[in-house]
């Protein structure tokens, strides 16, 4: 698509949000009272509200927040402990191969605050290739995809669609790769830019991400889960997501 394409483009879509449609008057969420925003004349999404879009985007349901660290790290925990049980099991390396296989793809290390204009594919893209230049252990990467997934099983009220467990296990990946900080001694000034968690590329980061743990979710979830219940004890609220000998990037960093 050249840049005169594109402008056209973009007026084209300005036009069509800003012409309300009548026939979509009403948010889907229960209770709202607000309508969809194709119907203010502020969008094109014929569903939710501002409210409930902007939720949906960023947490991949309506509805539903998202999963707190509480609630995540002592399975992600058991999952990692399990992982470092059984380094020669199959489907084990094949996880972590394949992880490290979407490093190698990811192409060249960009700063955050160089992602502006890119396509969510390609913020996906270059998301795994700050996680290969912060060296963060692949198999954190695994044990964040099975935490997130024993959580969703757990949960009665969770939201059945893939979506969901996609942008969870995102949301906590994203958060490993930080965003950029830069000092500047001779001035004193400083520069924290942290990329946006919300949006498509959240979904294109966890569908790589199940694509490469899958297998071993479905051969060995349950055993997994077997050691979170024998270790209960272990496994606490505030227990740590992993072990301060698997290597993930530092906060100062």
């Amino acid at each position: 698509m050249n840049w005169n394409t594109r402008q056209r483009r973009v007026v084209e879509v300005k036009a069509r949000a800003e012409r309300s449609d009548h026939m979509h008057s009403y948010c889907r969420a229960m209770g709202c009272s607000h309508p969809a925003r194709a119907g203010t004349g502020d969008g094109l999404d014929r569903r939710y509200c501002r409210r409930h879009a902007d939720h949906y985007q960023r947490h991949g349901s309506p509805f539903v927040d998202s999963y707190r660290a509480a609630q995540l790290n002592p399975n992600r925990r058991a999952a990692i402990d399990w992982l470092l049980a059984h380094p020669d099991e199959f489907w084990v390396k094949h996880a972590i191969r394949s992880v490290e296989g979407l490093y190698r793809r990811g192409g060249a290390y960009e700063e955050a605050f160089r992602l502006r204009g890119l396509t969510p594919k390609e913020r996906a893209k270059i998301h795994w290739a700050r996680l290969r230049h912060f060296r963060v252990d692949p198999r954190v990467v695994v044990a964040a995809w099975l935490g997130v997934k024993l959580t969703v099983d757990d949960d009665i009220q969770a939201p059945s669609s893939p979506e969901f467990a996609q942008v969870q296990a995102a949301k906590v990946v994203h958060r490993l790769a930080s965003g950029t900080h830069k000092r500047w001694k001779s001035t004193g000034q400083e520069l924290h830019v942290y990329p946006q968690s919300r949006g498509r590329v959240l979904r294109c980061v966890g569908q790589d991400l199940e694509r490469a743990v899958e297998s071993l979710e479905h051969y060995h979830l349950t055993k997994i889960c077997e050691l979170r219940n024998q270790k209960s004890s272990l496994y606490g609220p505030k227990c740590r997501a992993y072990p301060k000998t698997v290597a993930v990037r530092s906060r100062s960093d």
